[in-house]
């Protein structure tokens, strides 16, 4: 309907980004020609790939309608954060490896750990810093591992993590942004235990923090996939993995080029970006 009123009015449509032309699957065949007729009313067509641009033309599209411009680029996903208090952190944390365990579930919580005591023995300097998916959890789970014997700061007691500090629980979902920024190496809580990770895997790869994840990926799977073409994650199955891939990302050279390969995946697209962008200012300006 919205596609009848738009051509009815001629006003000017785009398929961008296009995979495929398709209807609910119950709507499937139920008026022939539909497919051709609805395509027919876009001005251009702009397919992520060869194989999207075949469907749109097997679907009846314009053949001069149809063009192949690659993949846009992914909605931001990078998040905020205060520089001051980045810098003010990252000198607490001075020569310290560091990582983080973003949106980790109750279930996650004892892998975690364990992860983090096998990496210690190969690092003794090395913090967690640890968010939790449920923020309520974090002041009584310092408290537990306080009893257990881990040396614990608590970023909303506004304690600093000290040289001695093995563990920061953080529990501000408005600080990922900061935490991202500070760790070279990310674990993506949910993904081990979970339903699939509890936060957008974008957001660590675009602020160039090296990505741990498990094999449980939810509805960021395409994500997982691009980022698992251009080798710029690593899969893990249990804690003694975990904790085994991250002794090995305590390399900064090895986190450097995950860390790298994720960011290019989320920044490309870019360019196709700015060219639908101009072509959208073009026919608003009437040039086209």
């Amino acid at each position: 309907a919205v596609m009848h009123e738009a051509d009815d009015r001629k006003i000017p449509m785009l398929v961008v980004n296009g995979k495929a032309p398709a209807f609910l699957r119950e709507r499937d065949g139920w008026y022939p020609g539909l497919m051709r007729s609805a395509l027919a009313r876009f001005r251009a067509i702009l397919a992520v790939d060869e194989a999207a641009a075949r469907a749109f033309r097997k679907g009846g599209a314009p053949l001069s309608a149809v063009a192949v411009t690659g993949r846009m680029e992914e909605e931001s996903a990078v998040l905020p954060g205060l520089e001051a208090e980045r810098a003010a952190l990252a000198r607490l944390f001075a020569a310290r490896p560091v990582w983080f365990a973003a949106g980790v579930t109750d279930a996650e919580e004892a892998a975690v750990l364990q992860a983090h005591r096998m990496a210690l023995q190969h690092s003794h300097r090395l913090l967690l810093i640890l968010m939790l998916a449920d923020p309520a959890r974090a002041a009584p789970l310092a408290r537990q591992l306080e009893e257990d014997g881990w040396v614990v700061a608590q970023r909303a007691l506004e304690e600093e993590p000290e040289p001695g500090v093995e563990i920061f629980v953080a529990d501000n979902p408005a600080e990922y942004g900061l935490w991202y920024r500070l760790a070279p190496v990310t674990f993506l809580g949910g993904s081990l235990l979970g339903k699939g990770p509890t936060r957008n895997p974008m957001e660590a790869a675009a602020l160039g923090s090296a990505i741990l994840h498990g094999p449980r990926t939810g509805q960021s799977g395409p994500i997982f996939g691009r980022l698992g073409a251009a080798r710029a994650t690593r899969a893990v199955a249990s804690a003694n993995d975990l904790g085994d891939a991250l002794g090995d990302l305590l390399a900064p050279d090895r986190a450097a080029r995950l860390a790298q390969a994720a960011w290019a995946v989320a920044s490309e697209g870019a360019e196709v970006t700015d060219g639908v962008l101009a072509r959208i200012r073009a026919i608003m300006d009437g040039e086209e």
